[in-house]
């Protein structure tokens, strides 16, 4: 799986626009809302793809959504997703623009009371002029106002309890164990009654451009 520093030049464009088994950007259906959120720059089609799976993909806990879904066409389907779910989603509509597009995560406290934690997902996103620009399109609420602004980084959740961390990396793919375990969900109540707490892949294929 190919990983690169939030602060490195591209150098690896194709692992950030590939097409796969979750991030399905050739599917008929995101293929479409891609084409029908192209702007007249790189720039805003990014941030109309962005507003979009804000706004219109509802955030499964948020809405109290039971569904599970994971691959980026099935996402779109459903209307629903949690934060890696919409990931997936949102890389799938760059990736569909020619944009280069890749994942990074958060561990966060899911439940201050429990103190269990989770993996919470987001998106970075190469535009000329700024390098990776990470956005999360989780989905607002109030407390939570995620807005699309290159140069001014605006994430859901500020790292702040022990235990918790920003990635500084940006995969090209989805972290395997965390799709895995995604699906094998049974549904969202279950998610809630052990949120899903993932370590960053470490296999040896693994390639890190230095920063």
């Amino acid at each position: 799986m190919t990983t690169t520093s939030m602060h490195t030049d591209i150098d690896t464009a194709a692992d950030f626009l590939a097409s796969s088994s979750i991030i399905d950007h050739d599917h008929p259906a995101v293929a479409a809302l891609a084409r029908s959120l192209a702007g007249a720059s790189a720039e805003q089609t990014a941030r109309n793809c962005f507003d979009w799976v804000r706004d219109n993909i509802e955030h499964s806990i948020d809405h109290g959504r039971d569904e599970v879904t994971c691959v980026a066409s099935e996402v779109l389907a459903a209307g629903t997703g949690l934060c890696t779910a919409k990931s997936h989603l949102l890389v799938a509509l760059l990736r569909q623009h020619g944009i280069a597009a890749g994942f990074c995560y958060q561990r966060l406290l899911f439940d201050e009371a429990g103190g269990a934690y989770c993996s919470h997902g987001l998106v970075a996103v190469w535009l000329d002029g700024h390098g990776w620009y990470r956005c999360d399109a989780r989905g607002n609420k109030p407390g939570i106002a995620c807005a699309f602004t290159p140069g001014r980084e605006n994430l859901a959740f500020a790292v702040q309890a022990p235990g918790e961390c920003l990635y500084d990396e940006v995969w090209a793919e989805p972290w395997a164990e965390l799709v895995a375990r995604t699906r094998a969900l049974r549904s969202i109540a279950d998610y809630r009654a052990a949120p899903l707490d993932v370590a960053p892949p470490v296999a040896a294929a693994n390639r890190r451009i230095a920063a």
